[in-house]
């Protein structure tokens, strides 16, 4: 940095060029000045704060002020603005900067800054697929840059490929690589592609449900699974059909918070769960999307720790991310009561995804349905092989006592996460949430003198679309 000084025209020689400060007052008066706009700038700020939370919660349009809100914004805009000069920044007041004086006002500086670094233009790839591909294994191309730099996802997929097979010395022969289109899932899903893999998809039914027939895709590479799924809707077309009810319709995300003592960690445990908070809260947690309607809000406590658990409705999303932007407002909306509220994560697990969990059994999540079908005897005998007598036992010893011995979590059925799985993978849906969507109790119970067979299913957490 070069400091240098401009001639000051109007001096002569010999005659000092910085005169002393003729107030000596002049320090104390600017220390004084400076502590009441940065007073006034603080305490017009927690106003407005104060009003804007006060407006939130009454739900009071924001853009209606009054006399004492107009006097308050007009104070921080005069105290930023001058705040802004004191720390330096001056370009607010260029326009008044001709007409301030300052001890220092005949200096001229000049500063020098360093030339930045040049930055080196990425390397050209090789022509040749083969030298490309040693590039890869050698790494000074990177694997997941030959998307952007090649412009061509199907070729990038072709090159990684085989710097995977260099690598690990195994053939990926078996795994297809033609006849996909790579470039549908560049930024959308499954980064660095080498294949795709083939699973068969299948269809059961006819399936009559609340007199409603739909046939059912399953994607699944089990033997026997999608017939066995297709004799059980025979046999409920056979008996008149099935009927279903949708219990509840609520996804969940559940925030972990701490505070510095289980004292102050409960009394956001009491100011949630208060009644009274509810409305203002859902106000807040609404404005996330024209879909998201806040339910309810569980929470739970471990020493000074806080699992959140807000329930929601989504539309017809299965709605993990519109939930997720909702619990994200309440809490910024929280740090002004609880500024010392230290959230460690958007998810604690209390929510709970693709985990098998209790609160999902017991709470739900997602949706929570339950179906039932009434299945006559004759159909019993000549489509599903067997008696009523024989399926109820059955269906006692296995699905009911013996998930009990084995302490199954959500597990009181035959193979429901089967069919759950088979129908997510062909429809699109995130195969990973079958872990809770399975979550299936099945009941049968022999009616009608014992000649008929009536059959349930009650599933508290299945998560997709509508």
């Amino acid at each position: 940095m070069e400091v240098r000084r401009r001639p000051n025209r109007s001096s002569r020689v010999g005659e000092s060029l910085k005169q002393p400060d003729p107030n000596p007052n002049h320090d104390a008066h600017s220390h004084l000045t400076n502590a009441l706009f940065f007073t006034l700038f603080f305490s017009v700020a927690y106003f407005l704060l104060h009003r804007w939370r006060e407006k939130i919660r009454t739900s009071t349009p924001l853009h209606l002020v009054t006399l004492s809100e107009i006097a308050a914004i007009l104070s921080l805009i005069a105290s930023f603005v001058y705040l802004m000069a004191f720390f330096g920044i001056t370009f607010i007041l260029h326009p008044f900067l001709n007409s301030r004086t300052s001890p220092d006002d005949d200096l001229d500086l000049h500063i020098t800054k360093p030339p930045a670094p040049p930055i080196s233009p990425p390397l050209p790839l090789p022509q040749d697929n083969r030298d490309l591909v040693l590039a890869v294994v050698s790494g000074s191309v990177p694997s997941y840059s030959l998307e952007s730099r090649l412009g061509d996802c199907r070729r990038a997929a072709e090159i990684r490929r085989e710097a995977v097979e260099s690598l690990t010395g195994r053939s990926l022969k078996g795994l297809p690589v033609e006849g996909f289109d790579y470039d549908s899932i560049l930024g959308q899903c499954c980064e660095m592609p080498i294949g795709f893999v083939q699973i068969p998809v299948g269809v059961a039914g006819p399936l009559l449900l609340d007199g409603n027939e739909y046939t059912i895709p399953m994607a699944t590479t089990e033997g026997c699974l999608v017939a066995s799924t297709n004799r059980g809707c025979k046999a409920i077309h056979l008996s008149g059909g099935a009927s279903s009810m949708l219990l509840r319709d609520a996804m969940t995300r559940a925030p972990v918070v701490r505070f510095a003592s289980a004292k102050r960690a409960s009394q956001l445990k009491f100011f949630l769960e208060d009644p009274l908070n509810f409305e203002s809260l859902a106000v807040v947690f609404n404005k996330s999307s024209r879909f998201a309607r806040l339910q309810d809000i569980k929470v739970a406590m471990a020493g000074k720790n806080l699992y959140i658990r807000f329930s929601c409705t989504t539309g017809d999303a299965m709605g993990m991310n519109m939930v997720s932007k909702g619990v994200q407002n309440v809490l910024n909306f929280l740090q002004s009561d609880f500024p010392d509220m230290d959230v460690l994560g958007i998810s604690g697990n209390f929510c709970s995804d693709k985990k098998a969990a209790a609160v999902n059994w017991i709470e739900g999540r997602g949706k929570s349905v339950v179906c039932e079908a009434l299945i006559k005897e004759e159909v019993v005998k000549k489509v599903l092989k067997t008696s009523v007598e024989a399926l109820v036992e059955l269906n006692m010893l296995k699905n009911l006592t013996g998930s009990a011995m084995a302490g199954a979590l959500g597990g009181f059925n035959a193979h429901a996460s089967n069919i759950v799985s088979a129908v997510y993978l062909a429809t699109g849906q995130d195969p990973a949430q079958n872990v809770e969507s399975s979550h299936c109790i099945t009941m049968m119970e022999a009616v009608n003198d014992a000649k008929d067979l009536h059959i349930s299913v009650t599933m508290p957490s299945i998560e997709r679309p509508t």
